[in-house]
């Protein structure tokens, strides 16, 4: 392999020299090592382990043969960082799975496959791992074959004492050394690869739908490496072919053969479908294409600050060219999109002027003068870019429909360790909305909470981390509290009044009414029955005011009051003492008057969630169900074979943690979705729990 070594990459000026691939794959597969090793060239160094890696996406540039430039982005093998797994597919033309032949393929991965079939992205898998005591290179072709599809070794790995020490090309055939020399087959080595080989170039040819080579190819004539180059491209380009390729990136066997897939193989951004262009205001933009003097079509797809630069964006041209000090369109309208509120609102700015921009090199950015389309660069000094954000002409502003964002559904409750970090607090959050989608924030003003909503436990440890790290604010969580409600259960009579007559102007009035409750979610109504006058007709309004106010308040634990009907059916006024100010008194004391234990009770917000988990677990979480109080409405098919939907009822304080623990109870199988339904009696013994909380 040509590793850069800390020489500078030649910045692309043709869209057909960019290779832009994401590495993505579980925690554990010797991912990340294979980023920083790939940048560095082989090594017997152990570099840090994919367990303690990264928690975001990452980029390198790396110069390969033919003037190429891989544009490499390492997403985070932890589940909770999904997010910035879904950003590196919106900026890559091209997936590249890590499996280790230790694990195999697990269900994260299998899921992720899915989505980059649903959008036909092309893809290749690396086995890692071989030199482990439990790896199985059969077995773990076989099961990317059985989940994944047409996936299709281009090389066999040759093992010698639990050592990778080299690899059998069937595409050249050839034996590779971890020296990377490379050597005519002996012995057995040919009937191996003549007969590994007819499968992939049938597989190949069938693919790609290549006539003229197949005619070649059953009659037995030799097949040029240029045409079965190509062939293989259309195949993998077609995302219905999977090359499998072994690598240890340590010694950096395999390595010659994936830098073989990444020139040859891999689609460049000319053969990549781009996302939805519209216009801000949502219309058709018009045709856009991979062109460098196309109109200026960008997407931001990570924000990070760094404490000597300030705001650096990762952005991906899609058609235009991008160049320092340009005056730039800004679009951002993620929840038009989402159809949810998210972190940060939507916003169009004008004439936001482009910072630096540079490509990471090993260990240092390399500054560009240019980046055109197909390219991914960096941007520095954009203060108010934010996470999928569009970059476009000013005099032309687009929007890219952003990718498909995962609903944040962890909350936690933080505050401010020292009262002094209260308005630092504050700003650092904002920074880091802006910066992660994945993230929402919000300002409970019933229970006064901040209340982050993040995609697990691993999620929530990293925020706080950022904030202590990055903007010196330490925070302390606390218990989540939950938004209740108030309501009667029986109907009551009562009276309210204000009499102060002790010498001058006074206040006077009496109002008699009756309480009943009605069914959840009808609200409040107020009915009028008085007769003969006994409360003047213009202090009615002010009544029915009154007992409104005191229904935001709350009557027994200071919770909004719902769903009930008030009926003013008598009371007394003065004609002097009376006013509107009397009779809104009048009308709360009435609320509070008929309030007791016995006549008002609380309720609890209700959602509904649908749980999408592999049948194997469906009784599992049936069962974890059942342990939340939750009323199953029904169960469904999945869009995917082998799972299940399963739709429930379930009080909004027992999801608080639901996503660690359907984590644990499907073994990572499973997801959920939850909107908010109604509100439901809160069952006695819990009640006193969820008041003090």
């Amino acid at each position: 392999m040509r590793a850069n070594d800390g020489k500078p990459v030649n910045t692309p000026t043709r869209p057909g020299q960019i290779r832009n691939v994401v590495l993505v794959g579980p925690s554990g597969a010797g991912k990340s090592r294979m980023f920083e090793q790939l940048q560095t060239g082989p090594t017997t160094k152990q570099g840090r382990d994919d367990r303690d890696s990264t928690t975001a996406l990452s980029l390198a540039a790396i110069g390969l043969d033919d003037d190429v430039v891989l544009n490499l982005l390492d997403t985070p093998g932890h589940p909770d960082f999904v997010g910035d797994v879904r950003a590196g597919l919106r900026a890559a033309d091209a997936a590249l799975f890590v499996v280790s032949a230790s694990d195999g393929v697990d269900e994260p991965t299998r899921l992720l496959w899915e989505e980059c079939r649903a959008v036909n992205m092309p893809r290749a898998i690396i086995v890692s791992k071989l030199e482990e005591a439990r790896a199985d290179w059969d077995a773990t072709v076989a099961m990317c074959q059985r989940v994944f599809g047409e996936a299709h070794p281009v090389c066999l790995p040759v093992v010698e004492d639990d050592d990778l020490i080299g690899v059998l090309d069937l595409v050249e055939p050839r034996f590779t050394g971890a020296d990377g020399k490379a050597r005519e087959l002996e012995g057995d080595e040919v009937d191996l690869v003549e007969e590994a080989r007819a499968t992939l170039l049938e597989s190949v040819i069938e693919t790609s739908e290549n006539e003229e080579l197949m005619e070649v190819y059953l009659e037995g004539g030799e097949i040029d490496l240029d045409d079965l180059l190509d062939d293989v491209r259309t195949a993998v380009r077609s995302a219905r072919f999977f090359p499998v390729i072994p690598v240890h990136t340590p010694t950096g066997v395999g390595v010659p053969q994936l830098e073989r897939m990444f020139i040859k193989g891999f689609p460049s951004p000319l053969d990549s479908p781009l996302p939805t262009v519209l216009t801000p205001d949502g219309d058709e933009f018009g045709a856009v294409s991979c062109d460098p003097d196309g109109p200026l079509v960008a997407e931001v797809i990570r924000t990070t600050t760094d404490p000597y630069v300030g705001r650096l964006s990762v952005v991906r041209i899609f058609s235009g060219t991008l160049r320092p000090d340009d005056q730039v369109h800004v679009s951002g309208h993620l929840s038009e999109f989402s159809g949810r509120a998210v972190g940060h609102g939507d916003h169009d700015l004008d004439n936001e002027r482009v910072g630096p921009l540079s490509i990471p090199v090993v260990t240092d950015n390399q500054p560009m003068p240019s980046a055109i389309a197909g390219d991914i660069t960096v941007v520095s000094k954009m203060s108010n870019v934010e996470t999928a954000d569009t970059l476009s002409d000013k005099d032309r502003p687009a929007l890219v429909e952003p990718w498909v964002l995962p609903e944040p559904l962890l909350p936690i409750a933080i505050r401010a360790a020292k009262k002094s970090d209260e308005d630092k607090l504050a700003g650092a959050l904002g920074r880091l909305v802006a910066e992660d989608v994945t993230m929402r924030m919000e300002q409970n003003s019933e229970t006064h909470q901040v209340v982050l909503w993040t995609m697990g436990q691993a999620h929530i440890d990293g925020l706080v981390q950022r904030l202590a790290d990055q903007f010196h604010v330490q925070v302390e969580t606390e218990p989540l509290r939950t938004a209740l409600r108030e309501t009667f259960v029986r109907k009551v009579k009562a009276t309210g009044r204000l009499v102060k007559q002790s010498g001058g102007h006074g206040q006077y009035a009496v109002c008699q009414v009756e309480i009943e409750p009605l069914e959840r979610g009808a609200g409040f109504e107020f009915v009028d029955k008085v007769v003969g006058g006994a409360v003047p007709r213009q202090f009615i309004p002010s009544v029915e005011k009154g007992i409104r106010a005191q229904m935001e308040k709350g009557v027994l634990l200071g919770y909004p009051m719902v769903d009930i009907r008030v009926t003013l059916f008598d009371g007394k006024a003065h004609s002097v003492d009376s006013s509107d100010m009397a009779f809104q008194n009048a009308g709360a004391a009435a609320l509070k008057e008929a309030a007791s234990a016995s006549t008002v009770t609380l309720l609890e917000p209700i959602d509904e969630v649908a749980i999408t988990i592999a049948d194997e677990y469906l009784g599992a979480v049936m069962a974890d169900l059942r342990g939340r109080r939750a009323q199953v409405l029904g169960t469904g098919t999945g869009e995917l074979q082998g799972y299940s939907v399963v739709y429930a009822a379930v009080p909004a304080s027992e999801l608080s943690r639901y996503p660690i623990d359907l984590r644990s109870v499907a073994h990572g199988t499973g997801s959920f979705t939850r909107e908010f339904a109604r509100y439901d009696y809160l069952p006695p013994q819990v009640a006193a729990q969820l008041s003090q909380a």
